[in-house]
């Protein structure tokens, strides 16, 4: 997606001065520069451009009271100075994982005296020798370099890196429905062992009833099967007495 196109759906049917916080990140920028953003955004105070492709800032518009610029993981090598112009209130810059080689290309930040915190990880500069103590030098009005003070005393929450006001609506819908699917899991789960357990249930019961009426027939088997018996003895005992009558009028 192209960053003015994003830029547009960021927007949700309000206009540009009613937007405080703009996260673009890894949208399309058109020739490694920022387009779609314009001095209509006046009351911006958070922008995150986070791999975007940017090689330039040149084409971001006067932001008075933007507070906090995110520019990490990008192709920036040079042409800061325009942050001061454009950006003169500018308390937190993170340029992270770009192309910064020396000290001279931040050299222009030191016109930004409201300029707290600034984060260079993953950029050459941060190889040279000395680099923090030089940076602090040449930017004096720096609290934080890389999320750590010149006593290297971590910085609190509310100065690191991250900006938990820079999350998408999307992302915390993503959330809210993973937290639903959770939650309603567990109860599916119950409804189903439940369901599971009465079935096993009346199986038991099912297979004790078989087992009772194999019994039954058995016993009502084996009595007639006596039955029987008994009534085959009786006849013989009585034939035996017929015959033996027979024989006793012979003689």
């Amino acid at each position: 997606m192209d960053m003015k196109k994003r830029i547009y759906l960021e927007l949700r049917n309000r206009t540009p001065s009613d937007v405080k916080e703009l996260v673009l990140d890894n949208c399309r920028s058109n020739e490694g520069k920022i387009e779609g953003l314009t001095d209509e955004f006046e009351e911006l105070e958070f922008l995150s451009t986070i791999n975007v492709g940017l090689t330039s800032v040149a084409n971001l518009p006067k932001l008075n009271k933007l507070k906090k610029l995110e520019l990490s993981d990008n192709r920036i090598s040079g042409g800061l100075e325009v942050l001061a112009e454009k950006c003169p209130n500018l308390t937190h810059l993170n340029l992270s994982g770009n192309k910064i080689k020396d000290l001279s290309t931040i050299e222009p930040l030191k016109k930004l005296e409201s300029l707290k915190s600034l984060d260079l990880f993953n950029c050459e500069v941060t190889n040279l020798n000395d680099y923090r103590e030089n940076v602090f030098k040449l930017l004096p009005q720096l609290t934080y370099l890389d999320g750590y003070d010149k006593e290297d005393k971590e910085a609190p929450d509310s100065d690191a890196e991250a900006y938990p006001e820079g999350l998408d609506d999307e992302d915390e819908d993503d959330d809210e429905e993973e937290e639903y699917d959770e939650d309603a899991a567990p109860g599916d789960d119950d409804e189903e062992e439940e369901g599971d357990e009465e079935e096993e249930e009346g199986e038991e019961e099912e297979e004790d009833d078989i087992s009772g009426e194999e019994e039954e027939e058995e016993e009502l088997n084996d009595g007639e099967v006596e039955d029987e018996d008994d009534y085959e003895e009786e006849r013989g005992q009585k034939r035996k007495r017929e015959l033996d009558e027979e024989g006793e009028e012979d003689d």
